[in-house]
């Protein structure tokens, strides 16, 4: 009898046992769990606070191209372009040569967020630095690569612009919390805009580019025969985060 109670005693000690270790593994379990969900919502929380940023940078950028505030208002003072920067949108087809000429002559080919059109490597946010490998995919030939300007560059100080830098936005008015990617203005932190100036064809006078259901021809009543093609970049708080927004825009000339 004193055996059979030692055997049964040992194997009640191995049972404990194996339901702790089992107890301990589902702890692990639970907690790894928590902390892979707690991760994946930073992120995308993260990226979404990224996605916002580039948005309003967009939104800016029609501002500062319309000349107005950030409330709508015409621009009358600082810090509206006409008053901060000697570049200027073109107002008249005369003076659309000129800018692109002097956008030319500058080592980025940009200035105060004015871009003249880019060359080589579209995808300009992938070709951080000037030492970047071409992907082979791409196919770029030497002659296309030429003039192209790496992000480390553009996004140097008086080169793109920053939010609200045109328009006098504010991040975080009305009491609302700021966006911190905004808010950050540090080197190689933030977000940014660049504005490409194209010229469009004299044939555009009487070009016509939307057609409805009925067959009638909306006409394009530009302003002065240029588009502008807008990129913004918002970096995220955590590294590898990144959001770029590209828009064409043309703005309108309005009847009277």
């Amino acid at each position: 009898m004193g055996n059979t109670r030692t055997s049964q005693q040992g194997i009640a000690l191995f049972v404990v046992i194996v339901f702790v270790l089992l107890s301990m593994l589902l702890a692990l379990w639970a907690s790894r769990t928590s902390l892979f969900n707690e991760m994946v919502v930073g992120n995308d929380a993260n990226y979404q606070r990224a996605f916002e940023a580039a948005q309003a940078l967009i939104q800016d950028a029609e501002l500062d191209i319309r000349g107005e505030m950030a409330d709508g208002t015409p621009c009358s003072s600082a810090p509206c372009r006409a008053y901060t920067s000697k570049l200027q949108f073109p107002g008249d087809t005369q003076e659309i040569n000129p800018l692109i000429t002097f956008l030319l002559d500058q080592p980025t080919r940009c200035k105060d967020g004015l871009c003249a059109r880019r060359m080589g490597r579209q995808d300009f946010w992938n070709y951080v630095k000037p030492d970047t490998p071409i992907k082979p995919e791409a196919n770029y030939k030497p002659a296309e690569l030429e003039g192209e300007t790496p992000l480390s560059d553009l996004i140097k100080e008086g080169v793109g612009a920053r939010y609200g830098q045109f328009t006098g936005a504010k991040v975080g008015a009305n009491g609302k919390p700021a966006n911190p990617i905004l808010a950050d203005t540090a080197d190689g932190r933030g977000g940014w805009y660049w504005i490409e100036i194209l010229r469009y064809s004299d044939k555009a006078k009487s070009a016509n580019v939307v057609i409805d259901s009925s067959s009638s021809q909306l006409p394009l009543n530009l302003d002065v025969y240029v588009v502008y093609r807008i990129t913004v970049l918002a970096i995220g708080t955590k590294p590898g985060t990144s959001v770029v927004l590209q828009e064409t825009y043309a703005r309108q000339r309005l009847k009277d």
